[in-house]
């Protein structure tokens, strides 16, 4: 196992999108563990005086190309044995906060109430590393719980570029606010290497991130990536230590959960050797679905299940 540190620049970051044809800016082995700095935001998010904002953003605002509206994502990295059929483990090791701030927006005809937002508005949020927490307008001190919105491999090659911001069957802008340090995603592999990328830093997120951002910011992530050649998965899923974790992307809710359920009963008959019918049981007595986010697109439902269930 090797450790390896890729940092945030305009040579190791795309902003706004996916694209399986993006060469990867570093290659390790199945097992590696890589540490990976993010930034976020345009340049009119940014803060007044007395706040650090790291150089490589305002590089980023000058040099770099933005083909389509999205997220600034570090990567992609390629893992050795990663294929088409094959997943990718993403064990989330550590999420470190970069910067002592973070932003909210809202705008007109934008999130899960487009049409009752009379001005765009754009919020600077101080953050305490210390005491993790961030001080609200309003005085509010919300405590911190930092995650990536966006993590993703590349998605098939026939899609071409496409958009950070809606999540798919690549993973991407999934927005699950309970990826946060010590959890697992997994995801299934499109394109020879993988191509993991992340970003879209978040301090703080409500399920839904109803107004369109969380506490947007500048993180770091340590994360070890393994290749599974024994897993087949058509779409994202996920466990944290007490919980498995299963995903639907779709514009319409009842879709997600339709495939957040699907999965979670075929992820119950493969742990416990349960029947259709029993498996459908458990999910109607313990399992519980939650609304990921309503902003980006394609909306997101998630299932998680306490794995002591399944022992």
């Amino acid at each position: 196992m090797t450790d390896h540190h890729l940092p945030a620049s305009v040579e190791t970051c795309a902003w706004g999108y996916f694209d399986a044809a993006r060469a990867p800016v570093l290659t390790i082995a199945s097992g590696d563990r890589v540490t990976m700095d993010t930034v976020s935001g345009a340049p009119e998010v940014l803060p007044g005086d007395g706040f650090h904002v790291p150089p490589e953003l305002l590089d980023i605002h000058a040099r770099a190309a933005r083909p389509v509206p999205g997220h600034i994502l570090t990567g992609p990295v390629a893992v050795e044995g990663a294929r088409p059929g094959t997943v990718l483990e993403v064990a989330i090791e550590d999420v470190r906060l970069r910067q002592d701030w973070g932003y909210n927006s809202m705008r007109p005809l934008a999130g899960t109430l487009p049409e009752a937002v009379p001005e765009a508005r754009t919020i600077t949020i101080p953050l305490d590393g210390e005491r993790m927490t961030g001080r609200l307008p309003w005085g509010l001190d919300l405590p911190l719980r930092p995650f990536f919105g966006v993590m993703g491999v590349a998605p098939p090659a026939a899609w071409g570029l496409i958009p950070s911001i809606q999540p798919r069957r690549h993973g991407g802008n999934i927005d699950n606010k309970e990826l946060v340090s010590g959890t697992t995603l997994y995801l299934p592999v499109w394109t020879e290497g993988g191509l993991f990328s992340c970003g879209d830093g978040h301090g703080a997120q409500g399920d839904g991130e109803v107004c369109v951002t969380a506490i947007e910011t500048a993180l770091q992530g340590t994360f070890r990536l393994t290749v599974h050649e024994d897993m087949t998965l058509s779409y994202p899923q996920a466990e944290t230590p007490s919980h498995w974790i299963t995903m639907g992307m779709d514009p319409d809710l009842d879709r997600c959960v339709e495939m957040a359920l699907t999965d979670m009963i075929a992820l119950i008959r493969t742990k416990a050797g349960l029947s259709w019918a029993d498996a459908y049981t458990l999910c109607s007595l313990a399992g519980d679905l939650r609304v990921t986010q309503t902003v980006n697109g394609n909306k997101g439902v998630h299932m998680m299940l306490e794995k002591t269930l399944l022992a």
